[in-house]
Protein backbone atom coordinates (compact mmCIF):
# COMPACT_ATOMS: atom_id res chain seq x y z
CA UNK A 1 0.00 0.00 0.00
CA UNK A 2 1.46 3.83 -0.58
CA UNK A 3 1.57 6.35 1.40
CA UNK A 4 -1.07 8.08 0.36
CA UNK A 5 -3.56 5.08 0.29
CA UNK A 6 -2.30 4.70 3.76
CA UNK A 7 -2.96 8.00 4.50
CA UNK A 8 -6.02 7.96 3.62
CA UNK A 9 -7.23 5.17 5.77
CA UNK A 10 -6.12 7.31 9.08
CA UNK A 11 -8.66 10.11 8.40
CA UNK A 12 -11.50 10.51 8.52
CA UNK A 13 -13.85 12.08 5.12
CA UNK A 14 -13.70 15.15 7.23
CA UNK A 15 -9.54 15.17 8.46
CA UNK A 16 -10.64 13.92 12.07
CA UNK A 17 -7.35 12.16 13.38
CA UNK A 18 -7.16 8.55 14.56
CA UNK A 19 -5.10 6.94 16.72
CA UNK A 20 -5.82 3.13 15.20
CA UNK A 21 -6.49 1.12 12.10
CA UNK A 22 -6.98 -2.09 11.27
CA UNK A 23 -7.90 -4.10 7.69
CA UNK A 24 -9.54 -7.32 7.82
CA UNK A 25 -7.99 -10.28 5.35
CA UNK A 26 -8.57 -9.73 1.54
CA UNK A 27 -11.39 -12.42 0.39
CA UNK A 28 -13.14 -11.88 -3.28
CA UNK A 29 -16.90 -11.09 -3.60
CA UNK A 30 -18.11 -14.89 -3.73
CA UNK A 31 -16.27 -15.89 -0.79
CA UNK A 32 -17.33 -12.72 1.21
CA UNK A 33 -21.01 -13.09 -0.01
CA UNK A 34 -21.18 -16.60 1.10
CA UNK A 35 -19.78 -15.57 4.80
CA UNK A 36 -22.36 -13.57 5.03
CA UNK A 37 -25.07 -16.13 4.32
CA UNK A 38 -23.39 -18.72 6.30
CA UNK A 39 -24.03 -15.64 9.70
CA UNK A 40 -27.35 -14.61 8.75
CA UNK A 41 -28.55 -18.26 7.49
CA UNK A 42 -29.36 -18.65 3.90
CA UNK A 43 -33.24 -18.17 4.05
CA UNK A 44 -32.56 -14.40 5.63
CA UNK A 45 -30.53 -12.77 2.34
CA UNK A 46 -33.09 -13.14 -0.67
CA UNK A 47 -32.08 -9.47 -1.95
CA UNK A 48 -28.41 -8.38 -3.06
CA UNK A 49 -29.10 -4.85 -1.17
CA UNK A 50 -28.33 -6.15 2.07
CA UNK A 51 -25.01 -7.58 0.79
CA UNK A 52 -22.10 -5.17 2.13
CA UNK A 53 -19.73 -3.19 -0.18
CA UNK A 54 -16.53 -5.30 -0.30
CA UNK A 55 -14.68 -2.55 1.21
CA UNK A 56 -15.34 -0.23 3.86
CA UNK A 57 -14.45 1.86 6.66
CA UNK A 58 -15.98 1.88 9.76
CA UNK A 59 -15.54 5.25 12.05
CA UNK A 60 -17.08 6.02 15.80
CA UNK A 61 -17.89 9.78 16.21
CA UNK A 62 -17.80 11.54 19.30
CA UNK A 63 -20.45 13.36 18.00
CA UNK A 64 -22.75 10.70 18.51
CA UNK A 65 -23.56 11.55 21.97
CA UNK A 66 -24.75 14.88 21.26
CA UNK A 67 -27.12 13.59 17.91
CA UNK A 68 -28.66 10.94 20.91
CA UNK A 69 -28.93 13.98 23.20
CA UNK A 70 -31.00 16.12 20.85
CA UNK A 71 -33.54 13.06 19.83
CA UNK A 72 -33.85 12.62 23.32
CA UNK A 73 -34.93 15.78 23.82
CA UNK A 74 -37.31 15.82 21.20
CA UNK A 75 -38.61 13.00 22.37
CA UNK A 76 -38.77 14.24 25.81
CA UNK A 77 -41.05 16.60 24.73
CA UNK A 78 -43.61 14.57 22.95
CA UNK A 79 -44.16 12.34 26.01
CA UNK A 80 -43.99 15.24 28.34
CA UNK A 81 -46.77 16.69 26.12
CA UNK A 82 -48.60 13.37 25.92
CA UNK A 83 -49.51 13.13 29.56
CA UNK A 84 -50.00 16.70 30.40
CA UNK A 85 -53.88 16.24 31.50
CA UNK A 86 -53.63 12.95 33.26
CA UNK A 87 -51.58 14.35 36.15
CA UNK A 88 -53.82 17.44 36.41
CA UNK A 89 -57.00 15.56 35.83
CA UNK A 90 -58.59 16.87 38.78
CA UNK A 91 -58.05 20.34 37.87
CA UNK A 92 -58.33 20.52 33.87
CA UNK A 93 -62.19 18.54 34.70
CA UNK A 94 -62.96 21.76 36.82
CA UNK A 95 -61.36 24.58 34.75
CA UNK A 96 -63.10 23.15 31.32
CA UNK A 97 -65.85 20.63 32.71
CA UNK A 98 -64.80 17.85 31.50
CA UNK A 99 -65.11 14.50 32.88
CA UNK A 100 -62.72 11.08 33.09
CA UNK A 101 -63.90 9.85 29.58
CA UNK A 102 -62.02 13.62 27.76
CA UNK A 103 -58.95 13.09 29.95
CA UNK A 104 -59.27 9.29 28.80
CA UNK A 105 -59.89 10.31 25.50
CA UNK A 106 -56.84 13.78 25.66
CA UNK A 107 -54.46 10.81 26.18
CA UNK A 108 -55.64 8.11 23.53
CA UNK A 109 -55.26 10.89 21.22
CA UNK A 110 -51.71 9.55 20.96
CA UNK A 111 -52.62 6.07 20.02
CA UNK A 112 -55.06 7.19 17.64
CA UNK A 113 -52.32 9.16 15.89
CA UNK A 114 -49.73 6.37 16.06
CA UNK A 115 -51.92 3.90 14.32
CA UNK A 116 -52.49 6.42 11.64
CA UNK A 117 -49.08 7.44 10.84
CA UNK A 118 -46.72 4.66 12.32
CA UNK A 119 -46.50 3.02 9.36
CA UNK A 120 -45.67 6.15 7.38
CA UNK A 121 -43.06 7.25 9.55
CA UNK A 122 -41.19 3.80 9.52
CA UNK A 123 -41.24 3.84 6.28
CA UNK A 124 -39.64 7.56 6.44
CA UNK A 125 -37.32 6.34 8.96
CA UNK A 126 -35.94 3.31 6.87
CA UNK A 127 -36.13 5.03 3.25
CA UNK A 128 -35.61 9.07 3.74
CA UNK A 129 -33.71 8.77 6.73
CA UNK A 130 -33.30 9.95 10.16
CA UNK A 131 -33.23 13.39 9.50
CA UNK A 132 -36.60 13.92 7.73
CA UNK A 133 -38.05 11.48 10.01
CA UNK A 134 -36.89 13.55 13.22
CA UNK A 135 -37.22 16.94 12.31
CA UNK A 136 -40.66 16.45 10.52
CA UNK A 137 -41.80 15.21 13.82
CA UNK A 138 -40.76 17.62 16.03
CA UNK A 139 -42.22 20.01 13.32
CA UNK A 140 -45.86 18.44 14.46
CA UNK A 141 -45.11 18.20 18.23
CA UNK A 142 -44.27 21.82 17.98
CA UNK A 143 -47.15 22.57 16.21
CA UNK A 144 -49.38 20.57 18.45
CA UNK A 145 -47.80 22.66 21.11
CA UNK A 146 -48.54 25.79 20.11
CA UNK A 147 -52.52 25.04 18.96
CA UNK A 148 -52.71 24.63 22.45
CA UNK A 149 -51.82 28.26 23.38
CA UNK A 150 -54.38 29.53 21.68
CA UNK A 151 -57.14 30.12 24.21
CA UNK A 152 -58.47 28.96 27.27
CA UNK A 153 -62.25 29.71 26.51
CA UNK A 154 -64.64 26.69 26.40
CA UNK A 155 -65.49 25.71 23.87
CA UNK A 156 -62.62 26.81 21.37
CA UNK A 157 -59.96 25.58 24.06
CA UNK A 158 -61.41 21.92 23.95
CA UNK A 159 -61.35 21.52 20.42
CA UNK A 160 -57.76 23.48 19.95
CA UNK A 161 -56.56 21.27 23.13
CA UNK A 162 -58.12 17.94 21.34
CA UNK A 163 -56.91 19.04 18.24
CA UNK A 164 -53.19 19.81 19.63
CA UNK A 165 -53.01 16.63 21.46
CA UNK A 166 -53.43 14.78 18.02
CA UNK A 167 -50.82 16.93 16.47
CA UNK A 168 -48.13 15.42 19.12
CA UNK A 169 -49.12 12.12 18.57
CA UNK A 170 -48.52 12.53 14.58
CA UNK A 171 -45.03 12.59 16.22
CA UNK A 172 -44.63 9.57 18.42
CA UNK A 173 -43.27 6.83 16.10
CA UNK A 174 -40.46 8.80 15.07
CA UNK A 175 -39.63 9.36 19.17
CA UNK A 176 -40.99 6.53 20.43
CA UNK A 177 -39.11 3.62 17.69
CA UNK A 178 -36.28 5.70 16.47
CA UNK A 179 -33.93 5.58 19.11
CA UNK A 180 -33.38 1.81 17.83
CA UNK A 181 -32.66 2.68 14.43
CA UNK A 182 -30.57 5.98 15.52
CA UNK A 183 -28.65 3.59 17.73
CA UNK A 184 -27.52 1.23 14.72
CA UNK A 185 -26.74 3.83 12.87
CA UNK A 186 -24.53 5.95 15.15
CA UNK A 187 -22.93 3.45 17.84
CA UNK A 188 -21.00 0.19 17.61
CA UNK A 189 -22.28 -2.75 18.54
CA UNK A 190 -21.16 -2.78 22.23
CA UNK A 191 -23.23 0.29 23.17
CA UNK A 192 -26.34 -0.63 20.67
CA UNK A 193 -28.37 -1.08 23.56
CA UNK A 194 -26.81 1.28 26.16
CA UNK A 195 -27.80 3.70 23.25
CA UNK A 196 -31.03 2.44 22.97
CA UNK A 197 -31.95 2.39 26.77
CA UNK A 198 -30.92 6.42 27.14
CA UNK A 199 -33.04 7.12 23.86
CA UNK A 200 -35.62 5.43 25.94
CA UNK A 201 -34.85 6.90 29.54
CA UNK A 202 -34.72 10.68 28.59
CA UNK A 203 -37.71 10.82 27.31
CA UNK A 204 -39.27 9.06 29.89
CA UNK A 205 -37.97 11.03 32.04
CA UNK A 206 -40.13 13.58 30.21
CA UNK A 207 -43.31 11.92 30.77
CA UNK A 208 -42.27 11.47 34.69
CA UNK A 209 -41.64 15.45 35.08
CA UNK A 210 -45.01 15.82 33.96
CA UNK A 211 -46.19 14.00 37.28
CA UNK A 212 -44.52 17.24 38.59
CA UNK A 213 -44.42 20.17 37.07
CA UNK A 214 -48.28 19.57 35.87
CA UNK A 215 -49.39 19.47 39.75
CA UNK A 216 -46.90 22.08 40.73
CA UNK A 217 -47.86 24.84 38.33
CA UNK A 218 -51.49 23.99 37.85
CA UNK A 219 -52.96 22.87 41.77
CA UNK A 220 -55.87 20.68 42.96
CA UNK A 221 -58.88 22.78 42.92
CA UNK A 222 -59.64 24.07 46.45
CA UNK A 223 -63.59 23.07 46.73
CA UNK A 224 -65.02 23.63 49.68
CA UNK A 225 -68.24 22.09 51.50
CA UNK A 226 -71.01 24.41 50.84
CA UNK A 227 -73.64 22.16 52.81
CA UNK A 228 -75.23 24.18 55.71
CA UNK A 229 -78.33 25.08 56.83
CA UNK A 230 -79.20 28.55 56.45
CA UNK A 231 -82.68 29.99 58.01
CA UNK A 232 -81.92 33.15 57.27
CA UNK A 233 -83.22 33.58 53.35
CA UNK A 234 -80.85 37.05 52.91
CA UNK A 235 -77.89 34.55 54.77
CA UNK A 236 -78.47 32.34 51.81
CA UNK A 237 -78.92 34.52 48.97
CA UNK A 238 -75.54 36.28 50.45
CA UNK A 239 -73.61 32.79 50.40
CA UNK A 240 -74.59 31.68 47.47
CA UNK A 241 -73.05 34.67 45.48
CA UNK A 242 -70.39 34.47 47.37
CA UNK A 243 -69.71 30.49 46.06
CA UNK A 244 -70.41 32.08 42.49
CA UNK A 245 -68.02 34.14 42.50
CA UNK A 246 -65.22 32.02 44.53
CA UNK A 247 -65.97 29.63 41.73
CA UNK A 248 -65.84 31.52 39.32
CA UNK A 249 -62.54 33.18 40.52
CA UNK A 250 -61.14 29.66 41.01
CA UNK A 251 -61.89 28.57 37.75
CA UNK A 252 -60.60 31.33 35.71
CA UNK A 253 -57.36 30.96 37.84
CA UNK A 254 -56.86 27.43 36.77
CA UNK A 255 -57.17 28.41 33.55
CA UNK A 256 -54.75 30.72 33.84
CA UNK A 257 -52.31 28.02 35.18
CA UNK A 258 -53.18 25.74 32.30
CA UNK A 259 -52.13 28.23 30.03
CA UNK A 260 -49.28 28.93 31.58
CA UNK A 261 -47.94 25.20 31.40
CA UNK A 262 -48.78 24.96 27.76
CA UNK A 263 -46.61 28.17 27.41
CA UNK A 264 -43.63 26.27 29.11
CA UNK A 265 -43.98 23.20 26.95
CA UNK A 266 -44.45 25.24 23.39
CA UNK A 267 -41.31 27.10 24.60
CA UNK A 268 -39.23 24.07 25.23
CA UNK A 269 -40.21 22.26 21.76
CA UNK A 270 -39.71 25.28 20.01
CA UNK A 271 -36.05 25.43 21.20
CA UNK A 272 -35.42 22.11 20.53
CA UNK A 273 -36.91 22.11 17.38
CA UNK A 274 -34.42 25.03 16.03
CA UNK A 275 -31.80 22.80 17.48
CA UNK A 276 -32.96 19.98 15.08
CA UNK A 277 -32.88 22.61 12.20
CA UNK A 278 -29.17 23.84 12.83
CA UNK A 279 -27.79 20.32 12.70
CA UNK A 280 -29.52 16.87 12.93
CA UNK A 281 -27.59 15.00 9.78
CA UNK A 282 -29.18 11.60 8.27
CA UNK A 283 -26.37 9.82 9.13
CA UNK A 284 -22.45 9.77 10.31
CA UNK A 285 -19.86 9.66 7.28
CA UNK A 286 -18.73 6.40 8.09
CA UNK A 287 -20.68 3.72 9.38
CA UNK A 288 -19.96 2.45 12.86
CA UNK A 289 -19.52 -0.95 12.42
CA UNK A 290 -20.24 -3.70 9.56
CA UNK A 291 -24.25 -4.42 10.41
CA UNK A 292 -24.68 -0.33 9.72
CA UNK A 293 -22.70 -0.46 6.38
CA UNK A 294 -25.29 -2.97 4.64
CA UNK A 295 -28.12 -1.81 2.81
CA UNK A 296 -31.81 -3.05 4.56
CA UNK A 297 -34.21 -4.92 2.82
CA UNK A 298 -36.95 -2.94 0.76
CA UNK A 299 -39.11 -1.18 3.06
CA UNK A 300 -42.16 -3.20 1.25
CA UNK A 301 -40.23 -6.52 1.03
CA UNK A 302 -39.08 -6.20 4.64
CA UNK A 303 -42.75 -5.20 5.84
CA UNK A 304 -43.70 -8.48 4.09
CA UNK A 305 -41.25 -10.66 5.89
CA UNK A 306 -41.79 -8.73 9.10
CA UNK A 307 -45.49 -10.41 8.89
CA UNK A 308 -44.06 -14.35 7.84
CA UNK A 309 -41.64 -14.23 10.90
CA UNK A 310 -42.99 -15.58 13.62
CA UNK A 311 -40.35 -15.03 16.24
CA UNK A 312 -40.47 -11.48 15.91
CA UNK A 313 -44.88 -11.86 16.63
CA UNK A 314 -44.09 -13.44 19.74
CA UNK A 315 -41.89 -10.39 21.30
CA UNK A 316 -44.36 -8.34 19.42
CA UNK A 317 -47.40 -9.42 20.86
CA UNK A 318 -45.79 -9.87 24.06
CA UNK A 319 -44.33 -5.56 24.04
CA UNK A 320 -47.76 -4.81 22.58
CA UNK A 321 -49.91 -6.06 24.90
CA UNK A 322 -48.06 -5.71 28.31
CA UNK A 323 -46.40 -2.44 27.94
CA UNK A 324 -49.14 -0.67 25.59
CA UNK A 325 -51.93 -1.45 28.73
CA UNK A 326 -49.06 -0.74 31.19
CA UNK A 327 -48.04 2.87 29.72
CA UNK A 328 -51.80 3.87 29.34
CA UNK A 329 -52.46 2.74 33.20
CA UNK A 330 -49.96 4.76 34.31
CA UNK A 331 -50.64 8.23 32.36
CA UNK A 332 -53.58 7.79 34.10
CA UNK A 333 -52.35 6.91 37.66
CA UNK A 334 -54.54 9.80 39.50
CA UNK A 335 -57.78 8.24 37.87
CA UNK A 336 -56.71 4.85 39.41
CA UNK A 337 -55.94 6.15 42.76
CA UNK A 338 -58.54 8.12 43.62
CA UNK A 339 -60.93 5.84 44.99
CA UNK A 340 -58.41 4.94 47.21
CA UNK A 341 -58.04 8.77 48.73
CA UNK A 342 -54.83 9.41 47.00
CA UNK A 343 -54.63 12.91 46.11
CA UNK A 344 -53.51 14.13 42.78
CA UNK A 345 -50.14 15.59 44.48
CA UNK A 346 -50.02 12.12 45.97
CA UNK A 347 -50.44 10.47 42.75
CA UNK A 348 -48.17 12.59 40.75
CA UNK A 349 -45.39 11.73 43.18
CA UNK A 350 -46.27 7.62 42.72
CA UNK A 351 -45.85 8.39 39.06
CA UNK A 352 -43.04 10.46 38.90
CA UNK A 353 -40.63 8.10 41.15
CA UNK A 354 -42.10 4.95 39.31
CA UNK A 355 -40.61 6.09 36.11
CA UNK A 356 -38.01 7.82 37.66
CA UNK A 357 -36.84 4.24 39.00
CA UNK A 358 -37.87 2.41 35.67
CA UNK A 359 -35.18 4.88 33.70
CA UNK A 360 -32.39 4.17 36.01
CA UNK A 361 -33.00 0.56 35.97
CA UNK A 362 -33.51 0.56 32.30
CA UNK A 363 -29.83 1.93 31.80
CA UNK A 364 -28.39 0.02 34.53
CA UNK A 365 -30.17 -3.13 32.73
CA UNK A 366 -28.64 -2.14 28.81
CA UNK A 367 -25.23 -1.69 30.35
CA UNK A 368 -25.27 -5.28 31.45
CA UNK A 369 -27.09 -6.43 28.58
CA UNK A 370 -24.19 -5.32 26.24
CA UNK A 371 -21.80 -6.38 28.39
CA UNK A 372 -22.93 -9.94 28.82
CA UNK A 373 -24.59 -9.93 25.06
CA UNK A 374 -26.59 -12.79 23.63
CA UNK A 375 -28.69 -12.77 27.11
CA UNK A 376 -31.58 -11.00 26.28
CA UNK A 377 -34.01 -13.18 26.85
CA UNK A 378 -33.22 -14.48 30.81
CA UNK A 379 -33.26 -10.58 31.60
CA UNK A 380 -36.32 -9.93 29.94
CA UNK A 381 -38.13 -13.37 31.51
CA UNK A 382 -36.79 -12.22 34.64
CA UNK A 383 -37.98 -8.65 35.09
CA UNK A 384 -41.15 -9.76 33.51
CA UNK A 385 -41.88 -12.39 36.67
CA UNK A 386 -40.51 -9.97 39.64
CA UNK A 387 -42.83 -6.77 37.91
CA UNK A 388 -45.80 -9.22 37.49
CA UNK A 389 -45.77 -9.98 41.23
CA UNK A 390 -45.79 -6.71 42.84
CA UNK A 391 -48.66 -5.71 40.31
CA UNK A 392 -50.47 -8.53 41.32
CA UNK A 393 -49.68 -7.29 45.12
CA UNK A 394 -50.65 -3.79 44.13
CA UNK A 395 -54.69 -5.38 42.53
CA UNK A 396 -54.64 -7.64 45.86
CA UNK A 397 -54.09 -4.43 48.05
CA UNK A 398 -56.55 -2.31 46.31
CA UNK A 399 -59.55 -4.78 46.12
CA UNK A 400 -58.36 -5.06 50.40
CA UNK A 401 -57.66 -8.43 49.56
CA UNK A 402 -54.54 -7.64 51.21
CA UNK A 403 -53.58 -4.77 54.01
CA UNK A 404 -53.03 -1.09 51.91
CA UNK A 405 -50.96 1.71 52.86
CA UNK A 406 -49.52 4.72 51.02
CA UNK A 407 -46.20 2.49 51.49
CA UNK A 408 -47.75 -0.66 49.83
CA UNK A 409 -49.20 1.48 46.87
CA UNK A 410 -45.43 3.41 46.74
CA UNK A 411 -43.92 -0.17 46.60
CA UNK A 412 -45.79 -2.22 44.30
CA UNK A 413 -46.63 0.22 41.51
CA UNK A 414 -42.59 1.79 41.74
CA UNK A 415 -41.28 -1.76 41.44
CA UNK A 416 -44.12 -3.14 38.94
CA UNK A 417 -43.48 -0.28 36.85
CA UNK A 418 -39.65 -0.32 36.98
CA UNK A 419 -39.45 -4.10 36.06
CA UNK A 420 -41.74 -3.89 33.30
CA UNK A 421 -40.23 -0.44 31.80
CA UNK A 422 -36.45 -1.25 31.79
CA UNK A 423 -37.47 -4.34 29.66
CA UNK A 424 -38.32 -2.24 27.01
CA UNK A 425 -34.76 -1.59 25.28
CA UNK A 426 -34.12 -4.73 25.44
CA UNK A 427 -37.48 -5.99 23.55
CA UNK A 428 -35.97 -3.19 20.90
CA UNK A 429 -32.86 -4.72 20.35
CA UNK A 430 -34.17 -8.33 20.09
CA UNK A 431 -36.49 -7.65 18.11
CA UNK A 432 -34.11 -5.83 15.70
CA UNK A 433 -31.89 -8.81 15.95
CA UNK A 434 -34.46 -11.43 14.96
CA UNK A 435 -35.82 -9.30 12.05
CA UNK A 436 -32.40 -8.04 10.56
CA UNK A 437 -31.93 -7.41 7.58
CA UNK A 438 -35.34 -5.75 8.00
CA UNK A 439 -34.71 -2.39 8.55
CA UNK A 440 -35.18 -0.83 12.54
CA UNK A 441 -37.30 1.28 11.60
CA UNK A 442 -39.73 -1.21 10.23
CA UNK A 443 -39.67 -3.84 12.98
CA UNK A 444 -40.02 -0.99 15.68
CA UNK A 445 -42.66 0.84 14.03
CA UNK A 446 -44.23 -2.55 13.90
CA UNK A 447 -43.59 -3.30 17.27
CA UNK A 448 -44.98 0.15 18.94
CA UNK A 449 -48.32 -0.14 16.36
CA UNK A 450 -49.30 -3.18 18.58
CA UNK A 451 -47.80 -0.97 21.95
CA UNK A 452 -49.97 1.56 20.89
CA UNK A 453 -53.04 -0.43 20.10
CA UNK A 454 -52.95 -2.00 23.79
CA UNK A 455 -52.93 1.15 25.01
CA UNK A 456 -55.81 2.48 22.41
CA UNK A 457 -58.29 -0.55 23.54
CA UNK A 458 -57.40 0.23 27.21
CA UNK A 459 -58.05 3.73 27.10
CA UNK A 460 -61.60 2.91 25.39
CA UNK A 461 -62.19 0.98 27.82
CA UNK A 462 -61.97 3.61 30.64
CA UNK A 463 -64.58 5.77 27.83
CA UNK A 464 -67.37 3.69 29.20
CA UNK A 465 -69.95 5.50 31.27
CA UNK A 466 -69.54 4.16 35.03
CA UNK A 467 -67.33 1.37 34.33
CA UNK A 468 -65.39 1.99 37.42
CA UNK A 469 -61.43 2.02 37.92
CA UNK A 470 -61.06 -1.42 39.74
CA UNK A 471 -60.67 -3.25 36.24
CA UNK A 472 -57.80 -1.27 35.08
CA UNK A 473 -55.58 -3.28 37.85
CA UNK A 474 -56.66 -6.88 36.81
CA UNK A 475 -56.25 -5.76 33.06
CA UNK A 476 -52.67 -5.28 33.86
CA UNK A 477 -52.17 -8.43 35.37
CA UNK A 478 -53.69 -10.45 32.35
CA UNK A 479 -51.71 -8.36 29.87
CA UNK A 480 -48.47 -9.16 31.51
CA UNK A 481 -49.04 -12.96 32.35
CA UNK A 482 -50.17 -13.85 28.94
CA UNK A 483 -46.29 -12.63 27.89
CA UNK A 484 -44.80 -15.54 29.69
CA UNK A 485 -45.82 -18.67 26.74
CA UNK A 486 -44.93 -16.46 24.31
CA UNK A 487 -41.36 -15.60 25.59
CA UNK A 488 -41.30 -19.55 26.83
CA UNK A 489 -41.68 -20.20 22.70
CA UNK A 490 -39.22 -17.26 21.77
CA UNK A 491 -36.04 -18.78 20.38
CA UNK A 492 -33.87 -15.95 20.15
CA UNK A 493 -31.03 -15.00 16.91
CA UNK A 494 -28.54 -12.37 16.89
CA UNK A 495 -28.66 -12.17 13.10
CA UNK A 496 -27.50 -8.31 12.96
CA UNK A 497 -24.93 -8.89 16.27
CA UNK A 498 -23.00 -12.22 14.24
CA UNK A 499 -22.66 -9.98 11.03
CA UNK A 500 -21.20 -7.77 13.39
CA UNK A 501 -18.91 -10.44 15.28
CA UNK A 502 -17.53 -12.07 12.17
CA UNK A 503 -13.79 -10.99 11.59
CA UNK A 504 -13.33 -12.81 8.31
CA UNK A 505 -15.45 -10.16 6.60
CA UNK A 506 -13.21 -7.90 4.12
CA UNK A 507 -13.41 -4.55 6.75
CA UNK A 508 -11.56 -1.52 6.85
CA UNK A 509 -12.19 -0.17 10.60
CA UNK A 510 -10.91 3.48 11.61
CA UNK A 511 -11.49 3.89 15.40
CA UNK A 512 -11.88 7.38 16.02
CA UNK A 513 -10.35 8.72 19.72
CA UNK A 514 -9.92 11.88 19.19
CA UNK A 515 -12.17 14.49 17.32
CA UNK A 516 -13.60 17.75 17.40
CA UNK A 517 -16.80 16.54 16.09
Amino acid sequence: MDQQGEKSLLLSSDNEDVTSHHQYSSINKDERDEQIRNVLGEESINDTDVIPERTHEIKVYKRRWYILLLFSCFAAAQGGMWNTWGPISDSSKDAFGWNDGDIALLSNWGPIAYLISGIFFSWMIDVKGLRLAVVTSCFLVTAGAGVRCITSAPPWSTWLIHFGQFLVGLGGPVAVSGPPALSAVWFEPSERTTATAIAFLIPTMGIASAFIIGPLLVPSPNITDTNATFINSTKLDFFQSANFSNSTMRISQERKDIMFLMYIEFGGTLLVFLMMLIYFPKRPPLPPCASASMSRQDFWKGLKSLFKCKQFWFIATAYGSSLGVISAWEGIIDLNLSPLGVSQNEAGWIGFYSTCAGCVAALVVARLADVFNKKLKLIIFILYAVGTVFIIWFALACAQILPTSTAVLYLTIIMGVMTLNSSVPLLFELACELAYPIGEGTTNGVMTILNNLGGLIFLFILMIPNIGTIWMNWTLIGATVVCFPLYGMLKETYNRLNIDEDKTLNTNVTVITKSTA
